[in-house]
């Protein structure tokens, strides 16, 4: 069972594994929401994806120099119990007729900000939890629960918004927080606080930018991260948008057509550990990134009828390339970065990706307002391709696995 065997773990693997699914349902009804009750324009929807990711762009860097003096499993439950009740007020205000854009902006907004310390105290939980042997296992679980979501998710999700309605659907996002709070109490590994230090915030953030300067590995992947998070921004900020105006399809076809494009997730969540174990974790991870960036190269070309295949065979390497990139992405970072400063190493990566995604998001709908919504998807995908240079040309290079790697040295 590997890292399943750990019963703290499970809890935490269990926790993760619904709340994938239920957060599945907010991607696909805010922005049909947006667009169908509120008659928001491609602008307006890109901002709504701006206003979640914002927070990390402001707060990142700071919050991972607090989760470093913090325990970590009450962060992560209240994270869990404020997003819950933030997406439950949006079919509240529906009930009433008071749901506005305004709204909607200040709930992601606000989930966002939850969210930037719910992704910065799990990722440097887990090594916690599991031995560093265990840690490509452990992730490799983790991004599973994803690849499940992902492909299920969007299906589900369609059905759901169609029988129940945009609003009414996301009480099961809302539903799906509280279990993961709930699974979340339930692990007995004791959460102990780090050693008090002083409280330097700026020098805290400092020494954490200093280790990803100074190691080359934890810079590529960061700097990879940031780039190819910027150009995918561009793609999903409008990409919900051109299928139902442009292509024509119904929420429900969105969502069958992201479950069928995603199964490549899925594959990729199943196999990722014997990928890494065959071509070892550091070709798994640089090789993802050149097929990763590939697969954009179909998505501008999708259209009605058999046009759809350029979106399916698009979609399924994409996703089993960012799965790949994810598992052992956060693998080497986890065993690079020195244990007292994992929680800033995270949210400096974490700053960079979601920190991109407001800008690239921002600019998506710029770019589909000025020059149509296909040729902004063409931008996007030559973008995510020259991001793969990055790790290409890294010292990841020269490496098999984590064997390789040695916690605060460069």
């Amino acid at each position: 069972m590997g890292a399943l065997a750990n019963r703290d773990f499970r809890r935490l693997w269990l926790a993760d594994l619904v709340s994938q699914f239920g957060s599945r349902v907010d991607v696909l009804a805010v922005p049909l929401l947006a667009v169908t009750a509120l008659g928001a324009s491609v602008f307006e929807v890109s901002l709504l994806r701006t206003a979640e990711s914002l927070p990390y762009l402001v707060l990142g860097l700071q919050v991972g120099a607090w989760c470093d003096r913090m325990r970590h499993r009450p962060v992560l439950i209240a994270a869990d119990v404020g997003r819950a009740a933030l997406i439950a007020s949006i079919p509240v205000a529906a009930l009433f007729g008071v749901l506005g854009l305004a709204h909607l902006l200040v709930v992601v907004l606000g989930v966002g900000l939850l969210g930037v310390f719910f992704d910065i105290a799990h990722q440097t939980y887990v090594p916690r939890l599991v031995t560093r042997e265990q840690l490509p296992d452990a992730n490799s679980r983790l991004q599973t629960n994803l690849s499940m979501a992902a492909v299920a998710g969007p299906g589900l999700a369609g059905l759901v918004v169609q029988a129940l309605g945009n609003a009414a659907a996301l009480a099961v996002d809302a539903v799906s927080y509280l279990w993961s709070a709930l699974w979340l109490r339930r692990i007995e590994t004791p959460d102990v606080r780090p050693e008090p230090r002083p409280r330097r915030l700026l020098r805290e953030i400092g020494d954490g930018l200093r280790v990803v300067r100074a190691d080359r590995i934890l810079l590529a992947i960061s700097v990879h991260g940031a780039v190819s998070s910027f150009f995918q921004s561009v793609h999903l900020a409008i990409v919900v948008v051109f299928l139902a105006r442009d292509v024509g399809l119904s929420p429900w076809a969105i969502g069958l057509l992201g479950t069928v494009t995603l199964t490549g997730a899925l594959t990729a969540g199943l196999t990722a550990r014997r990928i890494g174990a065959r071509i070892g974790g550091a070709r798994a991870l640089w090789g993802a990134a050149v097929l990763y960036g590939l697969a954009y190269q179909l998505y501008p070309f999708t259209g009605p009828g058999w046009g759809l295949t350029c979106y399916v065979v698009a979609g399924y390497f994409a996703s089993f390339g960012v799965i790949v990139l994810n598992v052992f992405g956060m693998s080497f970072q986890q065993a690079a970065a020195p244990p007292e400063l994992l929680g800033r190493v995270n949210s400096i990566t974490h700053t960079l990706v979601f920190g991109a995604i407001p800008l690239g998001s921002l600019l998506g709908g710029v770019l589909a307002s000025a020059f149509g919504m296909r040729a902004t998807l063409h931008i996007a995908a030559a973008g995510v391709l020259a991001s793969a240079a990055i790790l290409h040309w890294s010292p990841l290079r020269r490496l098999r696995d984590l064997n390789g790697v040695s916690a605060g040295h460069p």
